[in-house]
């Protein structure tokens, strides 16, 4: 009987001891890495990013991802330099004048997602047989030096319009009320903006900016020089969850889609997100793959410098890293 009360007595003793480092061990192995993404706007433009976050991708790769909206890429890259959030996730543009400011920690675009212009042209009335050289009047164009207004100032010079007003007076989140409230003939405007203009009755899509301004990287991730150099492993686990978000996002309806992101849109009908989805969907407005191509590059080095807001090109593979992607 002692010799078995001296065995319990040891076999406590050990568990004890044993249990709270097999305890720590285990939670150190799944121990998160918390990671901030400071994203531009909030729009269904976005749905890959915001697929990989409901499904898990980014749990699965060991992420604990927080997105937060940080509304103009130039405060998406303020909130990056200062060490606010990690990534960026803003209009490749951003990258340029950070780097031509001559900061020694610049941006890096890491992994693209959209590949042009998601703003949609609004009219006044509805439009048969649209031609973007019957337009005239004014254009809300949003904020000057944004990418959406650049976007649209290149897309005209690209077709030889020279009767037209861009308004660049009111902030990207302005445009709708602006517009509502009498300002401009037509506006461009994101969704689900658009279509509730539509809905309201106060305008009518007439063409997408995305399809008439050609392919550029137009929302990328970025982080510092820095953080992607120290942190290569959480780069590619990043990268790799947004790549599921995108192979999902085109083997899944637009349908399945918005039922499972209406967490993220609670203010938009599980009807009106299919719409808009559809609507991306149907301007070709997502990268395959989360790989940024220099001609791409080249061609947002061109509306930016067209619209005097660049001083001096960058070279590609100076702030596009493509390590993590395939083509």
């Amino acid at each position: 009987m002692k010799k078995y009360v001296i065995f319990i007595t040891v076999v406590m003793f050990l568990l004890v001891i044993i249990l709270p480092l097999i305890f720590k061990n285990t939670t150190n192995n799944n121990k998160m890495t918390k990671i901030r993404v400071a994203e531009v706007t909030h729009s269904l433009f976005y749905t890959p990013m915001y697929v990989a976050d409901a499904l898990g991708y980014f749990e699965d790769e060991g992420l604990d991802v927080e997105i937060v909206l940080t509304s103009g890429a130039n405060n998406v890259a303020a909130a990056v330099m200062s060490g606010d959030v990690e990534i960026g996730f803003c209009g490749s543009e951003q990258s340029l004048y950070v780097y031509n400011e001559g900061a020694d920690d610049y941006l890096i675009n890491f992994a693209g997602m959209t590949k042009r212009d998601g703003s949609f042209l609004v009219a006044r009335e509805p439009i048969s047989n649209f031609d973007l050289k019957d337009i005239s009047g004014e254009i809300l164009g949003g904020r000057i030096g944004g990418m959406p207004a650049m976007t649209l100032n290149y897309t005209l010079y690209e077709n030889k319009i020279e009767d037209l007003k861009v308004n660049v007076n009111f902030d990207f989140a302005a445009l709708s009320g602006a517009f509502i409230g009498g300002n401009g003939d037509y506006v461009t405007l994101f969704e689900p903006n658009a279509l509730g203009l539509e809905k309201e009755g106060y305008g009518y899509v007439v063409a997408s900016i995305g399809e008439l301004g050609g392919e550029v990287p137009y929302t990328a991730f970025n982080a510092l020089k820095s953080y992607i150099k120290e942190n290569p492993d959480v780069i590619e686990k990043f990268t790799r969850a947004i790549q599921k978000g995108l192979d999902y996002t085109f083997k899944t309806d637009s349908k399945t889609l918005a039922n499972l992101l209406i967490e993220y849109f609670p203010d938009t009908s599980i009807e009106d997100m299919e719409k808009v989805i559809e609507r991306y969907r149907s301007i070709d407005a997502w990268y395959k793959t989360t790989y940024i191509s220099k001609e791409g590059f080249e061609h947002m080095q061109d509306i930016v410098e067209y619209n005097g807001f660049l001083d001096k090109r960058v070279d590609y593979n100076t702030v596009v890293d493509n390590t993590y992607n395939y083509e």
